[in-house]
């Protein structure tokens, strides 16, 4: 079985990016983000109403990481400290030696680099750091920008369940893609 120890927290530097924890004080740049309808759209979530919910948010994801049951990354840009994303692995296969990838970008950093750059850094993370065998992400068949991130990453799509996924009263289908620590 996968040991993980998330503490202390794991920051990781990148040329441009800073990879650290999350603080209430990034409660409103995280609100901004997942406020907004482009930004959730293949997130399969309810978009956030109130700055609350950014709050629940950032306390529920530093529980997940106190718990070492998952981790999540805000993204910043050096030198700045505001929070322009986020990159995880929110789910951890402890007995499978696998976690779940996910990440997501304010949409004013769309385009940038900036989530291939975050997630290449956490991938390497995973399997150098953690010694993951294999991650993988699940994503709406849609998401174009994140099956040409994944592939560039030389993520593999392993699988396609159809209408797998209700949400807003639609059912929808989910691709995997995954990347085996080689």
């Amino acid at each position: 079985m996968l040991t993980v120890n998330f503490n202390p927290f794991p920051i990781i530097e990148t040329e441009r990016l800073l990879l650290r924890q999350y603080s209430l004080n990034d409660a409103e740049d995280l609100f901004e983000i997942r406020k907004n309808p482009l930004s959730m759209k293949y997130i399969g979530k309810p978009t956030a109403k109130t700055i609350n919910d950014a709050i629940e948010l950032i306390n529920l994801i530093n529980t997940k990481i106190e718990n070492n049951e998952g981790i999540n990354w805000a993204i910043t840009i050096k030198p700045d400290n505001k929070l322009v994303g986020m990159v995880s692995f929110h789910t951890i296969f402890k007995e499978h030696h696998r976690a779940q990838i996910g990440y997501m970008l304010h949409t004013s950093n769309w385009n940038k680099g900036i989530a291939s750059e975050a997630a290449k850094a956490v991938i390497d993370y995973g399997f150098h750091k953690l010694n993951l065998h294999s991650i993988e992400a699940l994503l709406d068949k849609d998401n174009a920008a994140s099956i040409k991130l994944l592939t560039n990453l030389h993520f593999i799509k392993e699988a396609h369940f159809r209408e797998n996924f209700y949400f807003n009263e639609v059912f929808l289908d989910t691709i995997v893609y995954s990347l085996l620590n080689k």
